[in-house]
């Protein structure tokens, strides 16, 4: 249950009731401080203004025509209008005995569910994916597993980059190798070499130049020998990816693969359909869009390009054949886009135009979710030591390794075998959650010291939490089956993990409202550090068999949802560390 939005929808009801309009917000909180009660109503004050009327006298009347007694011991209002509500501890059991006989921890799919179309990932398949790629792919996919459980259908859409004037340069160093009977997919194995040694031939030899400005357009036209040469470059660079894929433990696959080659024959319709609106201006021989939202102080317009002077495309138009596309193909309701803040800009004019154009329904809703950089120490972006651009590949076999190391050290005794999957889950919860915990919109700096740490918001820390928990249900010898009745909310660190374990929901409605994961993290982290809390204040082994029996299941509720959790994060858990 989302004990937020059911008191919203109640207090709302209340106010709409003593005369405040239809849309004024309710407002719902969590409560910072257990003095203000476990949620606080902040919508009072507004309502208030719009009937000019004193505050604390509105919530009088809200008060009047509100009945939380099935919920609430106590319902106050504080300060010039607030609403605090205290919840039953009785209602508080129920919900934990709900959620402990849950599969789904009490979250209901829901009433509505929407399609989604979340792009995410996106490497470009001329160079093997680093780690500017690994915010995009984490995030995303945390993202679409949380809607998926609500009961979203999800789409998963990665829009690599497999088309461009950088492709000629690629295929014609593809047929130089193939006359000298160099087998390609051996010289394919490392891409970044390739594609460093495509570079210098296209810089320094102007006939391999000249032929690769050849294929780019026999490429484009559809020649049949050049796309089998560019067919076969892309299926190896997407085996590179799908087994970077598979090491991060994310959920994109094949299937899920959109790439912007797939809209070249859309992309003259797109040109077509801006022209018979009125739409296309054109400026020194290329077709561009120029709208008034984006002139700035001097009046001058930064003007989408849709076509260059030679006619050929961009990525706007691509990016715009991808709106229609997902609209009249997919039917979707929203459109989340997990793109690297610098590209605000461009999305904001390719929605724009999008809705000016019809591309898209009014009420579809498109959304860009920008993030920041990765960055090093030296606080530029993230390099190798030797100040190369990181392979994401290799950044995650270093954190296996790394973690194989510290676990290894801790516990000589375990085999070498369960060393090394535990070494392979926490290496890569680490590099995901060092991520995900951050707010979206920042910047991070990459520190394996800290993102390997037991201490702190931490995977290793959330990892070693639910093994421990987990650790006390199973030295309790007793079938979690068989735990049934009554639990108990007695001591305030008992209520403290009630209250923590019923707002789940909440948390998780939180990212896929905003597209951000850190929530989710923050809730976890206080859920784990609350059961220490109950823990060591709170015997399970050693108390009374009613006591146990509901402390146990508390133990239990707490593991289910740590499990739960790291799960839509995209995070496997581990029962002994």
């Amino acid at each position: 249950m989302n004990i937020q939005t059911l008191l919203n929808l109640r207090i709302q009801a209340a106010m709409v009731a003593a005369g405040a309009s239809d849309t004024a917000p309710a407002l719902v909180r969590q409560s910072a401080k257990a003095l203000f009660g476990d949620y606080q109503a902040n919508g009072i004050m507004g309502a208030a203004k719009a009937l000019k009327m004193n505050p604390r006298d509105f919530a009088h009347a809200a008060l009047d025509k509100l009945d939380l007694s099935d919920l609430a011991d106590k319902v106050e209002i504080a300060g010039p209008g607030f609403i605090n509500i205290f919840l039953k501890d009785v209602f508080l059991s129920k919900e934990l005995v709900t959620l402990r006989t849950s599969e789904r921890l009490d979250v209901n799919p829901v009433e509505a569910p929407e399609t989604v179309v979340v792009d995410y990932s996106a490497p470009n398949l001329a160079k093997e994916m680093h780690v500017g790629h690994l915010r995009s792919t984490v995030i995303g996919d945390a993202v679409v597993r949380t809607l998926e459980f609500l009961g979203h259908h999800v789409v998963r859409q990665n829009h690599v980059g497999d088309w461009g004037t950088q492709f000629g340069m690629l295929l014609a160093y593809m047929e130089r190798l193939r006359a000298e009977n160099t087998k390609i997919s051996m010289a394919l194995a490392d891409l970044e070499t390739f594609y460093r040694a495509a570079k210098t031939c296209f810089d320094e030899d102007e006939v391999f130049a000249a032929r690769a400005r050849e294929l780019v357009v026999a490429l484009q036209s559809g020649d049949e020998e050049c796309l089998a040469l560019w067919d076969e470059f892309i299926n190896i660079s997407m085996t590179h990816c799908e087994e970077t894929y598979k090491m991060l433990g994310v959920s994109l696959e094949r299937q899920h693969v959109m790439p912007e080659s797939a809209y070249n024959d859309d992309l003259q319709n797109v040109i077509n359909e801006l022209k018979d609106q009125g739409l296309l201006q054109e400026s020194n021989g290329a077709q561009c869009v120029f709208m008034e939202e984006f002139a700035n102080k001097e009046g001058e317009i930064t003007p989408i390009i849709v076509q260059k002077t030679g006619g050929g495309f961009l990525y706007a138009t691509t990016d715009l054949a991808a709106v229609r596309f997902r609209q009249h193909t997919l039917n979707a309701d929203r459109v989340l886009y997990f793109v690297d803040a610098r590209q605000s800009l461009h999305f904001q004019q390719i929605f724009t135009l999008s809705r000016k154009a019809g591309f898209v329904k009014p009420e579809t809703q498109l959304e860009h979710m920008p993030f920041g950089t990765v960055m090093g120490s030296d606080g530029r972006p993230f390099k190798t030591r030797s100040g190369g651009v990181a392979k994401l590949s290799d950044l995650l076999e270093e954190a296996q390794e790394r973690a194989y190391q510290l676990v290894a050290d801790k516990n000589p005794d375990m085999s070498e075998e369960e060393l090394r999957n535990i070494g392979r889950v926490v290496g890569i919860a680490s590099v995901k959650y060092a991520d995900l915990s951050k707010n979206r919109t920042s910047d991070y700096v990459f520190n394996w010291d800290t993102m390997l740490s037991f201490e702190g918001n931490t995977a290793p820390y959330l990892l070693y939490a639910y093994s421990r928990v987990a650790s006390i249900v199973k030295r309790s010898e007793i079938d979690s089956a068989s735990l049934t009745g009554n639990i108990a909310i007695e001591a305030p660190q008992e209520r403290a993990l009630a209250m923590k374990l019923c707002q789940f929901e909440e948390a998780i409605q939180q990212v896929a409202n905003d597209g951000m994961p850190h929530f989710l993290c923050a809730y976890l982290y206080d859920l784990a550090g609350t059961f220490m809390s109950f823990y060591e204040a709170c015997p399970i082994l050693n108390a009374e068999d009613d006591v146990k029996n509901s402390r146990l299941q508390l133990a239990l509720n707490t593991a289910s949802t740590l499990k739960q959790g790291l799960s839509l994060l995209g995070i496997e858990t581990l029962e002994r560390m």
